[in-house]
């Protein structure tokens, strides 16, 4: 069993604004990253097992957008944004707090992950007392402090017990994730990993594609045709070999399947509320229904290549109505950028088709335990 450890790059490059907004991009060192985000985000004079929390799951967040290059994947040329809508605050030439730096020179080269996994943990986090979300609350994570919790203890409280943390992982330069060569039957080693990884975390919500059972490092017979079906499914030439069209289709489905499987929390927003046909959206328009429209949308591109992410901003923008045409042209609807009644009921069956489909999948108990001789025959 070949074992894969991240490397932490030496320089990370950020976004100054969210994804789809024009704004220059800077390249940092990834500790001087650590460093701004955890000025921007903490206050120094926390208790040091709270600043250690926080920091972990800082590191963590961000190593997991370059290890799954979330964004590169995407087709843009940065690793981070530094938009706290979806990312995290960082105010480029900021100082930083002697605390906060003195900590992140001891930890930026650790992270959380869980167990058997290969990626760092997408570690969320929000203040806590104005925005709550599904994982570290970084007020609450103070108050746990100030009761004598330390950090690990933290942590756990708000991402569970089954995390783990990496420490001193290796520090280089950061490449692209393609290998270089093509990957083929014969092939061993790590890149391997990543493909048996990547293809067994995709079957789960594309069942065609037949699972490796032993993720071992050993391109072989179930590998080969794991890629094959994944490369049929997707247009790709099902030669069997992961040359880079096939990697980075991996990687942005990869990262597609995991970020849908995260959007649970807005999963139950999408039924909360009543989805009632806005009559027609255009641009220029605003408010609450332009933002379910959005988020229609963003649930879509995690599986539709074609259809660009958008932000849900509430403002139907240029990107916006660039992925509403990309949507009617793959439904087969006239693709004038309008959402009529006609776009917005294929857009609703399809992306609660997705989203049911998802929470069917990462939310569900089966009903009773399961043991050694159990299938699956779905």
């Amino acid at each position: 069993m070949v074992t894969v450890t991240p490397y932490i790059p030496q320089n990370i490059t950020v976004h100054l604004a969210g994804p789809t907004v024009s704004a220059a991009n800077v390249t940092v060192p990834f500790i001087d990253y650590v460093k701004n985000v955890a000025s921007s985000e903490i206050y120094p004079t926390w208790e040091e097992s709270a600043l250690t929390a926080n920091i972990l799951a800082i590191i963590s967040f961000a190593l997991n957008r370059v290890y799954t290059e979330f964004y590169r994947s995407q087709g843009y040329d940065f690793d981070i944004t530094a938009s706290t809508a979806i990312d995290q605050k960082f105010i480029n030439g900021r100082n930083y707090f002697e605390s906060i730096s003195r900590i992140v020179d001891n930890l930026f080269n650790d992270y959380l992950r869980r167990p058997g996994f290969v990626e760092p943990l997408a570690a969320k986090f929000c203040n806590g007392t104005t925005v709550t979300c599904e994982g570290l609350s970084q007020w609450g994570s103070q108050r746990l402090a100030e009761q004598g919790l330390n950090s690990q203890q933290i942590l756990r409280r708000y991402y569970g017990d089954n995390i783990e943390i990496v420490r001193d992982a290796p520090l280089r330069g950061y490449t692209p994730s393609y290998p270089g060569t093509p990957l083929q039957r014969g092939s061993r080693g790590p890149n391997v990993v990543r493909i048996q990884v990547m293809l067994n975390r995709i079957s789960r919500n594309y069942p065609a594609i037949p699972r490796i059972g032993s993720v071992d490092g050993i391109f072989g017979t179930q590998t080969e045709t794991a890629v094959r079906a994944f490369q049929q499914i997707f247009g790709l030439t099902a030669d069997g070999i992961v040359g880079k069209a096939t990697w980075y289709r991996l990687v942005r489905l990869y990262v597609g399947v995991n970020s849908l499987a995260e959007l649970e929390s807005e999963g139950q927003t999408f039924y909360a509320v009543r989805w009632q046909d806005p009559g027609q959206l255009q641009s220029g328009a605003r408010g609450q229904s332009v933002r379910q429209l959005q988020f229609m949308l963003r649930v879509l591109s995690e599986y539709i290549p074609n259809i660009p992410p958008v932000q849900e901003d509430g403002i139907f923008g240029p990107a916006t109505r660039n992925a509403v045409i990309a949507f009617q042209r793959f439904a087969g609807l006239i693709a004038d950028g309008i959402v009529g009644p006609n776009t917005w009921r294929a857009l609703y069956d399809r992306s609660a088709s997705i989203a049911s489909t998802v929470r069917d999948i990462v939310g569900q108990y089966p009903g009773s335990p399961l043991q050694s001789g159990d299938r699956d025959y779905q």
